[in-house]
């Protein structure tokens, strides 16, 4: 397992290199860079200056003022030399400054990856907390009606989108149209600071309820439906009849025998899941209820062209996910004895 380990490190750096590479050029091909953007900016407020008695010739943009803003935002050097200057800074973490934040890119994240944690931490627990008892008891009677109607509401539940599903919840509870036993978006009261200690908790945790249900309800179907079907397949294997033939007791088939196997990929699936808990799904339940996590951030850096933030989210979640793809491997092996990476 060693040299496997090895030899999956050293691949990390030309694959992230690759993933670097295809985001830049993608980026310089994108119309619209924060150039482009500064500059309709700058014309859109010379323009209200100008109707205001300024004059319709404030609306010109000055060739220096270009200039400026290219060399502000570093594209007065030649594309190699900005390519090897981003390569350079990635793989130091040095990310740079935000072009609209003007703040520093490690210190944004730092800034909004407790909002995600908090989001998806409880999210992850109850997914697995509750998906895989459920798929259990499902492999237990099959095409029974329990089974059939469950199974038809994950199906629908499973259709319905995460953002169509937080602006329903925000309707119904959130002071919509109907119940305002929830808040409407944040995460805090505007009197959290004068709470007590026990009471910051209640109001950060009554805030974090329709995000989290929001969050958990969107990935149900797919582990519970996952863990049913594997604990299906187990069950029809030579072993079970062999046990049953002995004279075991069903618990004792399907929890020392069928749950080793049959959670084998749920389980190596483990990393995977956080990885998406953390970054990659959380970006339209943050933007619903107005919460200031990565998911947003890197939603906003996008949409403004923002590109130390674009690159630096790309290189973290590159790397980690690469990582935990390792790590997945890893559990794998243990998991199961039978496979081997050498």
């Amino acid at each position: 397992m060693l040299t496997y380990i090895v030899r999956r490190m050293l691949l990390l750096i030309p694959t992230i290199l690759g993933i670097v590479l295809v985001c830049f050029a993608v980026m310089q091909a994108c119309p619209g860079g924060p150039v482009e953007l500064a500059v309709r900016s700058l014309r859109g407020s010379h323009s209200t200056e100008a109707g205001s008695g300024g004059g319709a010739s404030r609306n010109v943009i000055r060739p220096e003022q270009i200039e400026e803003l290219k060399k502000l935002y570093g594209f007065d050097k030649p594309v190699a030399e900005r390519l090897v200057d981003t390569v350079q800074s990635l793989f130091t973490f040095q990310f740079g400054e935000s072009f609209n934040y003007h703040e520093n890119v490690l210190d944004l994240i730092k800034k909004r990856l407790p909002v995600s944690l908090t989001l998806g931490i409880p999210s992850l627990f109850l997914t697995y907390l509750l998906c895989i008892p459920l798929g259990i008891a499902q492999a237990r009677k099959p095409w029974s009606r329990f089974d059939t109607a469950t199974t038809v509401a994950l199906m629908v539940s499973s259709s319905i989108p995460s953002f169509v599903l937080g602006i329903l919840l925000l309707v119904l509870f959130g002071g919509g149209s109907f119940f305002q036993w929830f808040p409407l978006r944040g995460l805090t009261s505007d009197d959290f600071e004068s709470l007590s200690t026990l009471g910051q908790i209640k109001d950060y945790l009554w805030h974090m309820v329709l995000p989290v249900f929001t969050y958990t309800f969107s990935g149900f179907a797919g582990l519970t439906l996952l863990t049913r079907n594997w604990f299906l397949d187990e069950l029809q294997q030579l072993y079970v009849q062999t046990a049953m033939a002995k004279g075991a007791s069903e618990n004792t088939i399907l929890y020392k025998h069928v749950f080793r196997n049959a959670m084998i990929l749920v389980i190596a699936g483990l990393p995977a899941a956080c990885f998406s808990v953390f970054f990659a799904g959380s970006i339209f339940v943050e933007q619903i209820f107005s919460l200031d996590g990565i998911g947003l951030l890197t939603w906003e850096a996008t949409t403004r062209r923002d590109y130390p933030i674009v690159m630096g989210m790309l290189f973290i979640t590159s790397l980690l996910g690469l990582a935990l793809k390792i790590i997945s491997d890893m559990i794998l092996v243990f998991v199961d004895p039978r496979i081997s990476l050498d």
